[in-house]
């Protein structure tokens, strides 16, 4: 039957349904699509086994929207998904394919998530409720939720929610429902409990399986990069320096811990990255998908357990920056890539004695993984003259040019009338922030990756890393003429010299990144990334760690300096200038009506994600323990946005502030 249906308008759909399809582009069915839409119009059970990405959220949300009566403003369709994220992923797709359908509303519920919100929304009513178990329970033991109206209930990723202990939950939930109900399950795998499940709790379902792992793996071109002495986040930035058609990048590590601290790094050098970890609220880690789903953010730095659900189509790359510690949890990584029809890439960092794992991992995909040479300095310089006159092209053919080019003829009238050298020098300013030619010195934090630690060879002319004896024993350097003035006006910084805090007056009411900061200070005072330390950025200002003996001559120089269109008025911070630990100049911390109900109902610090099958996000203690009220987990305390010159830059406030604690109180005597 799948061979011969060419178009959604076979498969018997309505006409509001197939104009919400052709509204998002699309036209042919999926395999899925095709097998799970005639027998849920029909109303019949189903039992379907296929891996994520094949677009079974839409072969169940259609045919079940059709049977709908929008006149009864009742739950009529229950969606019980493993997550949050997939909850709200859910949701949007009935909202987006009901949106021919006058006066539909469907409601995602689950922890982490205002409960007051949530009643004030089912008193209103709706029809469709997309939820995680737990919190789907707490409402069913409210008597918030009314399931006497059901008419269908939907079990999305099963195997997911068997691996995070919620089965007991779902079969509780279950015998909580109408016994006339329709019943769809969905996994990528069917282990005997789940299917015990099916047995007791469904009536003759059809049975469809799509083989789609191996397609899925066919979209995906998988390569490794097996680790060596170059620092794994310098190989990092290389690789995403010079890869072809780099959309979206998710970057998986093991601990919450890491993604932060890769997210701030990447940052550093440019990049539009943000973590995202079971610390982060729910409102936040929200804003994070949305961001990168509508261009704001490129990479995403995140841990498996909240990456669970994430669909972005724009997600061409995933790199695996730690390696998982079991093949299922690596499929799941690379299927986040290679969705809709789309070409993905997936990379894996293996160290040597990863390399077994690499190896089942390759037995258990039935694809080899090709290994990547890790891109060199010239590459990643290529790459960016690439993109210069790609950059510079679209300029020629888009943009007004009369005004400039008048500038650029009188300019030249000025020098002799070489319009060549006016343009070159042109090029040498628009380039300062990424030069497009640069020896390994220039290799560091905020502007490109370090080099090997092992290519010795390149170095050995050089003084030592952190400081010159003079400038006559450095080797020549690309674009050192241009720059030979005002480099001579900055001294030398001795070894050890302090960093102390400077103010300068841009902050993010300017959209100001770490990038510019450091490119600003280093390029015009001549100061080597090394020597910038911390950098904490306010909405109204920016304070920066920098040598504290630096020269008039050179400060005079920055405060003339200016960055996204704002003068920096360098000067050393004083004590209002500088908030004290834990409280900030500007109010960082999201208020509580912000922040929603997502805290921990007890005072333990939260748990690092660990490589075991994890219980969750809606994880809920055994019925036959007492009941906490845990609605999800407590938010991060949030602080401002920062960066680093370096990963090695010492920093002038000592360790990054956080919220600090109140002093105690004396005891009487």
């Amino acid at each position: 039957m799948s061979d011969s249906i060419g178009s959604f308008s076979e498969l018997n759909l309505s006409a509001p349904l197939l104009q919400a399809l052709a509204d998002v582009g699309y036209e042919n069915p999926s395999p899925i699509q095709q097998a799970c839409i005639p027998p849920l119009l029909e109303g019949l059970d189903l039992l379907g086994e296929a891996q994520t990405g094949t677009g079974k959220t839409a072969a169940f949300a259609l045919p079940l929207l059709q049977r709908l009566d929008l006149k009864l403003l009742e739950p009529q369709i229950l969606v019980l998904t493993p997550t949050r994220e997939l909850a709200i992923q859910v949701a949007e797709a009935f909202q987006k394919y009901a949106k021919h359908l006058p006066g539909f509303h469907v409601l995602p519920i689950y922890g982490g998530q205002s409960m007051f919100m949530q009643l004030k929304q089912l008193r209103r009513g709706v029809h469709v409720i997309v939820g995680t178990p737990g919190r789907v329970m707490d409402h069913l033991e409210r008597k918030s939720l009314s399931l006497d109206s059901l008419q269908a209930l939907v079990l999305d990723e099963a195997d997911e929610m068997l691996r995070m202990g919620f089965i007991d939950d779902v079969e509780w939930i279950l015998e909580h429902t109408p016994a006339e109900r329709q019943t769809a399950l969905f996994s990528a795998t069917m282990a005997e409990q789940i299917r015990r499940v099916a047995r007791t709790h469904m009536r003759e379902p059809r049975e469809v399986k799509i083989k789609a792992s191996t397609r899925t793996v066919e979209a995906i071109r998988q390569l490794y990069w097996q680790v060596s002495g170059t620092n794994k986040i310098d190989a990092l930035t290389r690789i995403l320096e010079v890869e072809e058609d780099l959309d979206a990048a998710l970057v998986f590590v093991r601990t919450k811990t890491a993604t932060v601290e890769i997210a701030e790094r990447l940052e550093a050098r440019g990049y539009a990255a943000a973590a995202l970890n079971g610390d982060m609220n729910q409102q936040m880690r929200e804003r994070v998908i949305e961001q990168l789903k509508s261009g704001a953010l490129d990479i995403v730095v995140a841990t498996d357990v909240a990456a669970r659900g994430i669909d972005v189509a724009r997600i061409s790359h995933v790199i695996n920056f730690d390696i998982p510690y079991d093949t299922e949890a690596y499929v799941h990584r690379i299927g986040r890539t290679g969705r809709a029809g789309r070409q993905g890439t997936a990379i894996l960092f293996v160290a040597p004695r990863e390399i077994r794992m690499l190896r089942t991992i390759e037995r258990v995909t039935r694809a080899p993984i090709e290994q990547l040479g890790l891109p060199s300095r010239e590459a990643v310089a290529g790459r960016r003259v690439a993109q210069f006159r790609k950059q510079v092209a679209e300029v020629l053919e888009s943009e007004p040019l009369d005004f400039f080019t008048d500038v650029v003829e009188q300019l030249g009238n000025e020098h002799d009338g070489d319009l060549s050298r006016v343009a070159a020098a042109l090029a040498y300013m628009a380039q300062r922030a990424k030069p497009l030619r640069f020896e390994a010195r220039d290799m560091a934090e905020g502007f490109a990756p370090a080099p090997d630690r092992g290519e010795r060879d390149a170095r050995e002319a050089r003084a030592p890393r952190d400081f010159r004896d003079s400038r006559d024993s450095r080797a020549p350097r690309d674009f050192r003429e241009p720059r030979e003035p005002r480099r001579e006006r900055a001294p030398q910084i001795e070894p050890g010299g302090e960093l102390v805090p400077f103010r300068i007056e841009v902050g993010r009411m300017h959209d100001v990144s770490p990038r510019e900061i450091v490119g600003a200070i280093a390029n015009e005072a001549g100061l080597p990334s090394h020597c910038i330390g911390r950098i904490e950025i306010y909405d109204e200002f920016s304070v920066v760690g920098l040598p504290a003996d630096l020269p008039a001559d050179v400060l005079g120089v920055l405060r003339k300096t200016r960055v996204m269109h704002q003068p920096l008025e360098i000067r050393r911070a004083g004590a209002d200038d500088v908030p004290p630990p834990g409280r900030p100049r500007e109010r960082a911390r999201p208020s509580k009506s912000e922040r929603g109900e997502g805290f921990r109902s007890d005072s333990r610090a939260p748990r690092h994600d660990e490589h075991r099958a994890p219980r969750g996000d809606d994880y809920r203690p055994p019925r036959a323990a007492p009941r906490t009220g845990r609605t999800g987990d407590a938010p991060p305390r949030r602080k401002p946005a920062t960066g680093s010159a370096e990963s090695g830059a010492r920093d002038f406030v000592g360790k990054p502030r956080e919220f600090a604690a109140k002093p105690r109180k004396p005891r009487k005597s």
